[in-house]
């Protein structure tokens, strides 16, 4: 049986790593469907009705800014809980992106 598109994203989140964060469109990327970063967005605004906590906090904009932010209720829960993590955020971006960056390309194994 395939799995859906929504739910590829929400397996490649789940690997994440407490910490770190990663793109958008690296995540879409890694799915081979480049170009498709928004779509990644909407797979991550439905994982909220997920059952399985799925840390979409850790998924920002290619230039590592929270554009995601109004989806976790509060104006600042996205940043508290990266913070909460240990990344350090001003002015709704992080500042140590390069760092923290997590790669699913590099990262997880395809076999």
């Amino acid at each position: 049986m395939e799995i859906g598109f929504f739910q590829q994203v929400h397996n490649v989140v789940s690997n994440i790593p407490y910490g770190r964060i990663t793109s958008y469109g690296s995540i879409a990327q890694y799915l081979g469907s480049k170009g498709s970063a928004r779509m990644v967005g909407w797979a991550l605004n439905s994982s909220k009705n997920n059952t399985k906590n799925i840390p979409a906090h850790r998924v920002v904009n290619r230039n590592g800014l929270l554009t995601g932010k109004q989806h976790f209720g509060g104006a600042n829960t996205m940043a508290e809980l990266l913070q909460s993590e240990g990344l350090k955020i001003k002015d709704n971006k992080i500042l140590d992106f390069k760092e923290k960056y997590w790669d699913p390309n590099v990262e997880i194994d395809r076999n």
